[in-house]
């Protein structure tokens, strides 16, 4: 069964893309077919580091943003899409002018949006409005990252999370990873696969082991929440 998974948050530098990343390495590290679309111009972090699965996608216009719908019909595999920041009205627009929830459901597509947080109390405020709109007809999956803050205060003591249960959400944590090692990686444009089994990529032994720990423990997370 095809699955579409919405990689977002509408706040820029909470972490979107390195969540998409380390998605895309679950899936080949699963075996699990999988297909990401990059809507995230400014960055194109799934073509940078995951090129062979990805292809481009703009939500700017219906005939681009229909790609996402198209790749879970066409076959069954996950849509991975990295979204921008503040992507919700273009989003939102495409999927409500074309009816993209109730097709998803006639076609036993799931739909999930991932909000990905940091700490910020504007980041609960643009959870509430997504859940506002989408209410009961997709799944939620709100990521609590702590390479973006260590203080979810905010978001514990907010009717967001009271509502995001009611919808049945559900909300992991990921880990923060080494700042220097992650430039790192990103300065080598590697995979997290060619981080943790490649020295070439720059990397010492004990650099490498820290992102095996550091991914093998956002697996768990993905596998307690299914993904």
């Amino acid at each position: 069964m095809s699955r579409i998974h919405f990689i977002g948050g509408e706040k820029g530098g909470v972490g979107k893309s390195v969540v998409a990343r380390l998605l895309a390495q679950y899936y080949i590290d699963h075996a699990m077919p999988f297909t990401a679309v990059d809507a995230d111009r400014s960055h194109g972090a799934m073509h940078r580091f995951y090129a062979e699965f990805s292809k481009t996608g703009d939500l700017d216009n219906f005939e681009t943003t229909d790609l996402i719908m198209q790749l879970a019909l066409d076959a069954d595999q996950r849509v991975l899409v990295d979204l921008p920041a503040q992507s919700d009205r273009f989003l939102s627009n495409w999927m409500s002018r074309n009816g993209i929830v109730e097709l998803a459901a006639e076609s036993h597509i799931p739909i999930t949006f991932w909000h990905i947080m940091d700490d910020g109390k504007d980041t609960v405020g643009l959870l509430h409005a997504l859940l506002i709109n989408y209410g009961s007809s997709v799944n939620y999956c709100v990521v609590k990252n702590l390479g973006r803050g260590n203080n979810f205060t905010a978001y514990e003591q907010s009717v967001t999370k009271s509502l995001l249960e009611q919808l049945n959400g559900k909300t992991l944590t990921i880990d923060e990873l080494h700042k220097p090692t992650m430039q790192k990686i990103d300065l080598q444009n590697a995979s997290f696969w060619n981080a943790i089994n490649n020295s070439k990529d720059g990397l010492g032994i004990i650099e490498r082991h820290r992102v095996k720990v550091w991914q093998r423990n956002a697996y768990k997370e993905f596998e307690r929440v299914g993904v």
